[in-house]
């Protein structure tokens, strides 16, 4: 059952190596190269954010092991897409 009082951020959302046609919603600029599941529970908790993280598959590539993260609602979801992008690419950033 959907919950109407949370956003759903799928990793591929930030990958720099997809196209925007196959799930990318974030420009290559602001994108990471292979983010982890991980990476983007840290960023999002960096945020102030309640997160939960599952492992799943993208629909759009079935073969390929994925995952998403759902946060409470806070605003408008695009804006919460390219703050989530900043803080990612710290994260790998501190990673490396």
């Amino acid at each position: 059952m959907k919950e109407e009082d949370r956003q759903v951020f799928w990793l591929d959302y930030f990958d720099s190596t997809l196209s925007r046609s196959e799930g990318r919603r974030v420009p290559v600029s602001m994108a990471v190269r292979s983010p982890k599941l991980e990476d983007l529970m840290e960023a999002a908790k960096s945020l102030g954010l309640e997160v939960e993280g599952f492992e799943a598959k993208h629909p759009k590539r079935p073969r390929k092991v994925s995952g998403y993260i759902s946060v409470r609602k806070v605003g408008k979801k695009q804006e919460l897409l390219k703050n989530m992008a900043r803080a990612l690419s710290q994260v790998k950033g501190r990673s490396r």
